[in-house]
């Protein structure tokens, strides 16, 4: 069975902002020990203040997780040290075609995949021999609603997702007879510089202390799914269901467009 204590050292990556940042300020307190990893050293420069103003202890890597060796080291270094009891793959971004467009091209398709699924495994894997040795650790993959049913306002955003979601589930029945936890969290939209770029309607949105909420409480609970707002969800997983030519419709008369980063 995997070790339910509360974790006392947390990883997370995608830091500085967003849900990662939230995330990190509502783990903070004294006796917690933070590693936050995100690329833009002035955000996360913010988030290690706000964790350490709250009393915890935080070291921090202005990394891409993109870069798989610089990344392993540094996380290496900080379990040796500290021992990862909670580790939150988190780090993403997205992109999509120009409005009408029927293209992102190959290089921004492919750093979203860069970031968003071989960031998740470059996070996760190096550390899964020392936990599955220890018999104990939670491991978190963040995924997305889009992970359900391709969008066509982001082709390569949904693809990168899905891949996410499906690496999450299968870690989970991998890892869980050695005694680690997985937990896979699929959030909608939710207030964040990520979803603001996000030109046209967001269903069901919320507040980020909402979404950071909801998947803080999963988290302390081992959820082994996080998945959210539900109407959403469900929408998606019918979109999924229905005759390809049915779910294709629906999804191209929701008229969005990503503003590039």
């Amino acid at each position: 069975m995997a070790d339910r204590r509360s974790a006392r050292s947390i990883v997370i990556t995608g830091a500085s902002s967003g849900l990662g940042a939230a995330l990190a300020t509502a783990y903070a307190g004294p006796g917690i020990t933070l590693g936050l990893l995100g690329r833009n050293p002035a955000r996360l420069a913010a988030t290690e203040s706000a964790c350490r103003t709250r009393g915890a202890a935080v070291r921090v890597g202005a990394l891409d997780v993109a870069e798989a060796a610089p990344l392993a080291a540094w996380l290496d270094d900080f379990d040796r040290a500290t021992p990862i009891e909670l580790l939150v793959a988190n780090a993403g971004i997205s992109a999509g075609p120009a409005p009408r467009g029927a293209s992102e091209g190959l290089e921004i398709a492919a750093r979203q995949v860069r970031t968003n699924l071989l960031g998740a495994m470059n996070t996760i894997e190096p550390l899964l021999p020392t936990l599955v040795g220890r018999r104990r650790g939670h491991v978190a993959v963040v995924s997305s609603l889009a992970g359900y049913r391709g969008l066509a306002y982001s082709p390569a955003y949904s693809a990168s997702k899905a891949g996410t979601r499906a690496y999450g589930e299968a870690l989970r029945a991998l890892l869980e007879p050695h005694g680690v936890a997985v937990s896979v969290i699929c959030p909608g939209f939710f207030e964040s510089p990520m979803t603001d770029r996000f030109k046209g309607p967001h269903p069901f949105r919320l507040s980020l202390d909402r979404a950071t909420a909801i998947v803080k409480r999963g988290l302390d609970r081992r959820q082994r799914r996080i998945v959210f707002p539900w109407p959403l969800a469900f929408g998606m997983r019918c979109a999924d269901l229905m005759p390809a030519w049915l779910g294709d419709r629906i999804i191209r008369n929701f008229h969005f467009h990503i503003e590039p980063p």
